[in-house]
């Protein structure tokens, strides 16, 4: 049988696990998307609200896709800690359903408008935490895992950000249950009693 010594990186950089650099790079894969989504997108965004917070939300998602790199390739702490991304909308949404035409695949590139663009914004908000997430929970290097924690709440900030301007101009519709239904489902669930730490001995 070979040398049973584990072989333990003497540089910090190459404290790595395989899964994690594999799901890094799918992790890095994703926010390069869709921080390009962001450059292609802007000069045909209408609307100035929707054109600020993209370039908001970019500049913030650039600055921590770099954190994440740089903690990535030396496995250390990065120059700077990762911030908290603070929205500007209000956090109102309006509940309730308006019929109105099915949504379609658009046929030609002129078609795209500030609905397409705003959808587009938020699948890769939602798409960058769940590969975020999945990457931390196989990550060793524990600065690089902090680094993808901390980003966590960032993208669920922004994706609902968007959210609640896609609601406010009509794009995302929130239906709501019965005032009856809401009252049984938030009342299904009561509140544990403490249990003495003896039980579990």
């Amino acid at each position: 049988m070979g040398n049973d010594t584990m072989y333990q990186p003497d540089s910090a950089k190459f404290n790595h696990g395989g899964h994690e650099v594999l799901d890094m790079h799918e992790t890095l894969s994703t926010i390069v998307g869709g921080l390009n989504q962001c450059v292609i997108f802007r000069d045909q965004i209408q609307d100035v609200e929707l054109r600020d917070i993209l370039d908001r939300q970019y500049k913030f998602s650039l600055d921590e896709y770099n954190i994440l790199v740089e903690s990535f390739k030396t496995g250390r702490d990065p120059s700077h800690p990762t911030g908290s991304y603070k929205m500007q909308e209000n956090n109102q949404f309006t509940f309730g359903l308006k019929a109105g035409q099915p949504t379609k695949p658009i046929t030609q590139a002129s078609e795209i408008n500030d609905e397409i663009i705003s959808g587009y914004l938020l699948a890769a908000h939602k798409q960058m935490a769940t590969t975020k997430l999945a990457t931390a929970l196989e990550t060793t290097n524990p600065v690089v895992r902090r680094v993808l924690a901390d980003s966590i709440p960032n993208c669920i900030e922004m994706a609902y950000e968007i959210s609640l301007y896609q609601n406010k101009k009509g794009y995302y519709q929130v239906p709501q249950l019965s005032p009856q239904d809401m009252a049984i489902m938030t009342n299904c669930f009561g509140e544990a009693t403490s249990i003495s730490p003896s039980k579990f001995n």
